[in-house]
């Protein structure tokens, strides 16, 4: 099934963000894509952002909902994309919104882990989520869905994998600094290699984020990438034989001792 990432940078102007998906959604179909990947944040740059966020998302949240699903529709295409979902508190959700072919919502995932961090405080402004992100069917594949911040967490990658996930997908703000390349880069392969799985990374290009979106295959093995590309995608074929060859060679999942306890003793 042919995979898209998608890489733009939004902007705090909404009605460009849309623009810019729905022709990267169009660009992504037209190339075979039957499932399209955004980054984090599609929706809005909040930082850019001169208004208070909660009235702006309070707006603009319905409207980005009905983007997704209508595009899905129109293209009979699946997709996930990032923006901000209302909350009960001034400070909304950071969602991944993930609608079906048929422009159906099959999931939304509120961001786990927020990034407070490297001297950044997202807590500040967003509402952390409760509840572990879902696997979901999107175009006859089991997908776990992964924000951003939360791929420095292993544990929540093979969550995902326990529950059945057949590709993860990535939609990050990946903000630029020391070393951070090096940490997208290390961290995806990590989460690809160590569950022998597909990953689907997209990546904003927005100021002050570093892009690089990419596809790994179960192995590692980078089929696809996109740089600093300002508007781009790629689309690649993610196959269950790719996944059962690497898993033949490599059963790290099947060779797990999650049996065993590790005592300390003094």
């Amino acid at each position: 099934m042919k995979v898209a990432i998608a890489q733009f940078g939004p902007t705090a102007d909404f009605d460009a963000n849309y623009a810019e998906i729905r022709t990267l959604t169009a660009r992504a179909v037209a190339e075979g894509a039957r499932l399209v990947v955004f980054p984090e944040e599609a929706m809005v740059l909040a930082e850019a952002l001169r208004e208070p966020i909660a009235g702006a998302v309070a707006v603009q949240w319905p409207r980005f909902e009905q983007l997704l699903t209508a595009l899905a529709v129109e293209h009979d295409v699946a997709i996930i994309a990032g923006g901000y979902e209302p909350s009960s508190s001034e400070r909304p959700y950071n969602t991944l919104l993930a609608v079906d072919a048929g422009g159906v919502v099959a999931a939304r995932y509120h961001k786990l882990h927020l990034y407070d961090a490297f001297s950044y405080q997202e807590s500040a402004y967003v509402t952390p989520g409760a509840d572990l992100p879902p696997v979901v069917q999107l175009a006859g594949l089991k997908v776990g869905l992964i924000n951003c911040y939360d791929i420095r967490f292993p544990e929540l990658a093979r969550h995902l994998i326990d529950s059945g996930a057949e590709l993860l997908t990535v939609s990050a703000a990946w903000v630029d600094g020391l070393r951070k390349a090096e940490h997208w880069s290390t961290l995806l392969s990590a989460r690809a290699i160590e569950n022998t799985v597909w990953l689907a990374a997209a990546g904003s290009i927005s100021a002050g984020c570093i892009g690089d979106s990419v596809i790994l295959d179960p192995l590692g093995v980078e089929r696809a990438a996109l740089g600093d590309e300002l508007s781009a995608v790629a689309v690649i074929d993610v196959t269950a034989e790719r996944t059962e060859f690497v898993r033949a060679k490599l059963p790290a999942l099947a060779n797990r001792r999650l049996d065993l306890a590790i005592t300390v003793r003094n």
